[in-house]
């Protein structure tokens, strides 16, 4: 049965709705930034663009890095614009549009995050790259799809009673990322990471500036937190949304976490621009390696 044109919308030029591009414009390997301007910072290294858009937060471009094929893509911020751009990514590969069937034959894209995060481990500095090799959700965006075979459930079981957790908030979920990716993008350069996604900048990070906060001993909890050798190191606002989408979607994705802060020695970098430039080149260059 068709997709009604309620639930898959298409512009006029035939691009998905929200990015405002049609399949012949994207490539099967991904890279998603946060912030719309950091597609050219993304771009300025490609030996060619061949295709260019802007609609809202959602800036595109694609074009070849060494010889791939490699689409950019900015979220904005947070998990409510991950769904947006997970399902439209996914649609443009894995739907026709001019029957609005899902294909028989489906593709899967590389998805890779390349974003800023701040650390909660001393051991974790500013100006170093870590890799989410699982990531917590804090939002409630992966609870609105059967998704009980991609949650590691007891992870977040184990996380819910060591933090105490305020059940009016949204139940934790864990994800993993994919270990191809993972592997690929690894080396010494590198930090793995357990990644909390959390669903807002300030009180969801435990930063206080007019508004007391429910539990301000959160963040102590959760780098106090250990799952059988796995500690949460960092906190962002993508991660867990990408991932468990993926998942879902039959996709592959992992993040790659530029820490400008270290929130457990109240420390911000003063070379941000430069430290996310660094990961950007290294993220292409283990990418064509």
């Amino acid at each position: 049965m068709p997709i009604k044109e309620s639930e898959l919308i298409l512009n006029p030029d035939g691009s998905v709705y929200h990015l405002n591009i049609r399949p012949e414009h994207l490539a099967k390997t991904v890279i998603t930034v946060g912030d719309p301007d950091r597609v050219d910072d993304v771009t300025k290294y490609f030996d060619s663009v061949r295709f260019k858009t802007r609609k809202r937060e959602f800036h595109t471009q694609t074009g070849v890095y060494k010889n791939k094929p490699i689409t950019v893509i900015s979220t904005g911020i947070g998990t409510d614009n991950i769904d947006i751009v997970l399902n439209e990514l996914d649609a443009l590969v894995n739907i026709d549009f001019e029957t609005r069937k899902i294909k028989k034959e489906l593709t899967t894209l590389d998805i890779i995050r390349i974003g800023t995060s701040g650390s909660i481990q001393n051991n974790i500095p500013i100006d170093s790259f870590l890799i989410s090799e699982y990531a917590v959700g804090f939002d409630s965006l992966l609870h609105f799809y059967k998704s009980d075979a991609v949650q590691y459930k007891n992870i977040s079981e184990a996380l819910i009673e060591h933090t105490q957790w305020c059940d009016q908030k949204s139940s934790p979920y864990v994800v993993k990322c994919d270990d191809i990716l993972f592997k690929q993008l690894n080396s010494d350069k590198t930090h793995s990471g357990f990644t909390a996604t959390n669903s807002g900048f300030y009180g969801p990070q435990g930063r206080v500036l007019r508004l007391a906060l429910q539990d301000d001993t959160l963040n102590d909890k959760l780098a106090n937190f250990n799952f059988e050798g796995q500690a949460i190191t960092n906190l962002e606002m993508e991660t867990a949304g990408i991932y468990g989408l993926s998942k879902l979607l039959g996709h592959r994705a992992v993040s790659m976490n530029a820490i400008i802060a270290n929130r457990a020695n109240g420390e911000f970098t003063k070379n941000a621009k430069s430290t996310i430039d660094s990961l950007i080149h290294y993220t292409l260059d283990k990418l064509v390696d």
